[in-house]
């Protein structure tokens, strides 16, 4: 299950990064209302521009949620990685004899 929200959370990152990417931005439109060109619209409708909002709403719902679930999962004891501790000592095995020292 974790890797499964970890694949779609990549993959809506990709998207939501592409999806940002092909907006237009919204400075160009302010700049024709100071007579630099024609535009259609100054803080109004959309136009085009409501299906890649739309787009984008949903990519990062989805991103905050898949967000979300990986924090708890993490979080949970059951997805923990366990480390082996690394001390200069080993205690020896029950039932494990020493072997004796040649020449003693």
């Amino acid at each position: 299950m974790l890797i499964a929200i970890s694949i779609i959370h990549v993959v809506v990152t990709i998207a939501l990064i592409l999806i940002v990417l092909l907006q237009t931005g919204r400075g160009s439109e302010i700049g024709a209302a100071f007579g630099s060109g024609s535009s259609q619209t100054l803080f109004g409708s959309s136009g085009s521009s409501g299906f890649m909002t739309k787009l984008t709403t949903g990519a990062v719902i989805v991103f905050m949620i898949t967000s979300l679930l990986l924090a708890y999962l993490y979080s949970n004891r059951e997805y923990v990685v366990k480390t082996i501790p690394t001390s200069g000592t080993s205690a020896p095995v029950k039932g494990e004899e020493k072997a004796p020292i040649p020449g003693k």
